[in-house]
């Protein structure tokens, strides 16, 4: 499970580091390959980092969730719906010499009074220039001068396997150092975030989230947000927003006071072995488009369901959840080439994304395994009636009554309708027993379940 680090400092120990701070934004040169046994000087890394690292102290009103009410049996139902107060702990970094400083937004959600600690000990009283709950990112300013400041580093220069250091303040105990290396680039983490990160192995714990991820030459490469563990604690799975992203986020609440997302409307899904052979891959790869909101950019374009986009602006992907982590860095008005894979075939689409209304514009969901047994389906389906597919909004379509142990391993539930069985819509039962008789060796079928469009792999063996 992902867990929010309340603030999470990695560093990239690189090579060489620079005997001053330098101002944010200034990209460093192409960084020259590591040399067999390279250790790198985490002294000075600390040295030169270490005071633009800042801790975030946060107090306010929240009402608590069930969750971390659950270990109370006896808690009555008014604490789920009473505000109370909390305090929190995180880490950031300066990034201007008059005040600037970056934190993630979960850090500072719910917050009335926000306090940054210098490593000189010094406090400040912060106000929020804005945040996005998206991208995780948070922009703060304080009353201060001549201040300290970490400078951006290139993340294309960024390479699995690459040294990395933390700063941070885990649990409060600030100024904390640790290190690791970079364990993957652009990792895609579903239903957690919606821009791919950086995946490190360096120790990080609740209270790190918002501080830098570092390289050799004490450059900024990401912002850490949150790790992956079943104790609450590290287990070696920690997880940074890219820095090209934190900086693009920073720049529009700078200039527009929020980051506004595009929007392509789509539902969308994950490809399975089954699913891509369906549809004529020899290996899946892509977005399989499930569902296209009426009046959407995607409908705009041309997007069908069916359509498995396969490439960005010329980037191939590889999951369904790329394609969302394009999204999230996305601005409304911005035009997209996608490489979409459609009837054997690919071609491009180009659309020009809208705006986002709310954070979860782009649904996720993904495809079930196939089943390994054949024959009989054993479903038993009926037609819809007329106020059926009004009330469902769908046109055609037969509804699932009960399901075998052949469709249920697929992922087919009761009262779920089947609306297509390999892109071929589905009236009536009869068109149900003509594309099985048909012998396919694998069925793709797109379900409506409870307002929501999927499709789900079946194999025929």
């Amino acid at each position: 499970m992902g867990a929010a680090l309340g603030g999470t400092a990695l560093l990239l120990c690189a090579l060489v580091v620079g005997p001053s701070p330098v101002r944010a934004n200034d990209l460093v040169d192409a960084a020259p390959a590591l040399s067999v046994g390279f250790t790198p000087n985490y002294r000075a890394i600390v040295k030169h980092a270490g005071p633009a690292v800042v801790g975030i102290v946060v107090e306010g009103v929240r009402t608590p969730s069930a969750l971390e009410l659950v270990s109370d049996a006896g808690a009555p139902a008014l604490l789920f719906k009473t505000p109370l107060p909390f305090h929190g702990q995180g880490s950031g970094f300066i990034i201007s010499a008059d005040g600037l400083v970056l934190t993630s937004a979960h850090v500072i959600q719910g917050a009335r009074r926000i306090t940054v600690r210098m490593s000189d000990r010094r406090e400040f009283r912060a106000q929020v220039v804005g945040s996005d709950s998206v991208t995780d990112v948070a922009v703060l300013r304080i009353g201060a001068r001549d201040l300290p400041v970490l400078r951006a580093g290139a993340i294309t220069q960024l390479q699995v396997g690459d040294p990395v250091v933390a700063i941070g303040a885990p649990f409060g105990l600030e100024q904390s150092v640790s290190h690791g290396i970079v364990s993957a680039m652009r990792r895609s983490l579903p239903g957690l975030s919606a821009v791919p990160q950086i995946q490190t192995d360096a120790p990080v714990n609740p209270g790190h989230s918002g501080g830098p991820l570092l390289d050799a030459s004490a450059s900024v490469m990401g912002m850490l947000a949150q790790i992956y563990s079943l104790s609450g604690g590290y287990e070696g799975l920690s997880f940074a927003v890219p820095i090209d992203v934190v900086l693009r986020v920073k720049d529009n609440i700078l200039a527009h006071g929020r980051m506004a997302h595009g929007y392509l409307g789509v539902t969308m899904q994950n490809l399975s072995l089954t699913l891509a052979s369906a549809f004529g891959q020899e290996r899946p790869h892509g977005a399989l488009v499930a569902g296209v909101d009426v009046g959407s950019a995607a409908e705009t374009a041309g997007l069908k369901v069916g359509d498995i986009i396969t490439a960005v602006n010329g980037q191939t992907l590889g999951h369904a959840s790329e394609l969302t982590g394009h999204l999230g860095v996305a601005s409304p008005g911005d035009r997209m080439r996608l490489t979409v894979w459609r009837a054997r075939t690919s071609q491009e689409v180009v659309v020009r994304l809208d705006e986002a209304t709310d954070l979860d514009e782009v649904d996720s969901a993904d495809a079930a395994t196939s089943a390994k047994e054949p024959q009989e389906l054993g479903w038993r389906l009926r037609a819809l009636s007329n106020q059926e597919r009004n009330l469902l909004g769908v046109a055609s379509g037969v509804w699932v009554d009960e399901v075998s142990a052949v469709s249920a391993q697929a992922g087919l539930r009761a009262g779920d309708v089947l609306l297509a069985i390999n892109l071929k819509p589905i009236l009536s039962t009869d068109d149900v027993d003509r594309a099985v008789r048909e012998r396919p060796l694998q069925l793709a079928l797109l379900i409506d379940r409870d307002g929501t469009r999927m499709f789900i792999p079946l194999a025929m063996e």
